[in-house]
């Protein structure tokens, strides 16, 4: 599980006002979520809501200007690299580093992660024949499409077994099997008691993956819940959650 505790992070903007100073834009603001072992949270909002720059900050590639957040009870603010054990991520882009066979880069992260020879080669063979990599292992990452690119990424996260699963857009650019695959693999994450956190536009893979939901609008959370407790609160005659979900986003505008 993790909590993400009052966390704040603002940017200086381009755009600068009469007095030449650039415009200060508060891409999350005080935002506060606990994602629980055994569930699937999805996080949605429109584009520039804050949802990569949250899960930077989840993640450590971003540092909060304010507050802090625990993976498994560790603050990635106070102990980076133990907090990074605890988790996996897949980015919202997947490149990395292209020169690299993906089998070098599959063994390159084994290592980072300390997973014995003997278990990493079963674990390996194992994942790239589920999303079907096994025959192009020994190619450059450099030649593999976009959607290759994205499934040696959830291959290498998933070869930590990680207690966090956190995933930024995972669906962009899969075809439909590997689409069903991860979709599967995170049901059975969360039947194993682990937890799986995921921004998507998708809301029918929202609606129909998720045990709960969390909505961001303009950096501030508007919604955290189930998809019922989001009907019941903020829907009308048995709208959609697209419906929903765009009533809930625009309002006040």
């Amino acid at each position: 599980m993790f909590q993400i505790e009052n966390v704040s992070k603002t940017y200086n903007g381009k755009a600068k006002s009469k007095k030449g100073n650039a415009d200060i834009v508060k891409a999350v603001d005080s935002l506060s979520l606990t994602v629980n072992n055994g569930e699937i949270f999805g996080f949605l909002g429109p584009n520039g809501a804050g949802k990569t720059t949250s899960i930077r900050m989840i993640t450590g590639i971003l540092q909060a200007d304010e507050g802090d957040i625990k993976l498994d009870g560790i603050s990635i603010k106070e102990r980076p690299i133990a907090a990074k054990r605890t988790f996996a991520f897949v980015p919202d882009n997947p490149e990395t580093f292209s020169r690299l066979k993906a089998i070098e880069y599959l063994n390159f992260i084994c290592d980072v992660y300390k997973i014995p020879a003997e278990d990493r080669a079963k674990k390996i063979s194992e994942l790239c024949e589920k999303f079907g990599l096994k025959e192009v292992l020994k190619n450059k990452i450099s030649s593999f499409s976009h959607g290759m690119k994205q499934k040696l990424f959830l291959i290498a996260s998933l070869i930590t077994d990680p207690q966090n699963w956190i995933l930024d857009e995972p669906m962009v650019g899969l075809d439909p099997e590997a689409a069903f695959i991860v979709k599967e693999m995170m049901r059975e994450r969360a039947k194993a008691g682990k937890t799986v956190f995921f921004s998507t536009h998708v809301m029918e893979v929202a609606e129909k993956l998720c045990d709960r939901i969390g909505i961001i609008k303009k950096g501030k959370l508007v919604f955290v819940g189930t998809m019922d407790e989001l009907k019941t609160q903020h829907g009308q005659n048995g709208e959609s959650l697209e419906d929903i979900f765009i009533n809930l986003v625009k309002a006040g505008e």
